[in-house]
């Protein structure tokens, strides 16, 4: 396995650091990482996590570097790294928005491999959907043999990257927002807070499941659900009538506008 070093554990880093060690077998000792915020790296170092104050040092001891820090410190960062990256031992890995290849491998003098990834925050619990897109395509085969046991990951064009961010990456954030308007609803005929947020995940998930294990068009499962005059149709129209996918559309594609404000 590779050394994997990770500039900027907060949420997103934080996140695929713990992924790595509980899905994709990596111990603790092999993968190293640093934050601004060191204080906050308490959590990662009591399991044995190697918990830097500086970069240099982590890029030392790793041959993949992922960089999870905002869009506006990403120059800053990898400028002041570039000196120590070295072609063949290592490959740049970005999870920034709005950050293109062509940036990161000016910044770094085309020393390394530059591979973009979008992960989202389930990457933690090995339920990811993570795309891909690099400038080499053995860099990027590492990088999906890495990312893979954490979900699922896809090579896309770089071009398509933004709009990854919004479905993978601020997706949990509109499904989170989805299973909390049902939890909501079921407490208001009859569940408790619990219970109905219980039923409205594992619903959530099983409805994915149906659809990744079939490959089904979404609405053939609708199909199977709905009888005339049934229930579950009066709730659809009734959702539809109040603008429920056109409500999710216009999130999505406001949010892809503002993507290039990131930086």
């Amino acid at each position: 396995m590779k050394k994997i070093g990770i500039i900027g554990a907060g949420n997103i880093g934080g996140a695929i650091a713990k992924g790595l060690i509980n899905y994709a077998k990596y111990s603790a000792k092999e993968i190293s990482i640093s934050r601004r915020k060191s204080h906050l790296l308490k959590d990662f170092s009591e399991i044995g996590m190697s918990c830097l104050d500086d970069n240099h040092s982590l890029v030392a001891s790793s041959e993949i570097i992922i960089l999870a820090v905002l869009p506006g410190q990403a120059k800053d960062v990898v400028e002041a790294i570039s000196g120590e990256l070295i072609k063949g031992k290592h490959i740049l890995v970005s999870v920034v928005s709005a950050v293109s290849v062509a940036e990161l491998e000016s910044w770094t003098d085309k020393k390394v491999p530059v591979v973009r990834i979008m992960p989202n925050t389930a990457v933690e619990f090995g339920e990811s959907m993570t795309c891909v897109a690099g400038n080499d395509n053995v860099a990027e085969k590492v990088i999906v043999e890495i990312f893979e046991p954490m979900g699922s990951t896809l090579v896309i064009q770089e071009k398509l990257m933004p709009a990854a961010t919004i479905l993978a990456a601020c997706g949990i954030a509109f499904f989170l927002r989805f299973i909390r308007a049902e939890t909501q609803g079921g407490i208001q005929i009859g569940f408790h807070a619990d219970e109905a947020g219980k039923i409205a995940a594992q619903t959530a998930k099983g409805a994915a499941q149906i659809l990744l294990s079939t490959g089904n068009h979404p609405e053939q499962e609708i199909d199977k659900v709905t009888t005339p005059m049934g229930c579950t149709i009066a709730g659809l129209n009734e959702m539809e009538h109040y603008g429920l996918s056109s409500a999710l559309i216009k999130g999505i594609i406001t949010s892809h506008a503002g993507i290039s404000d990131l930086k």
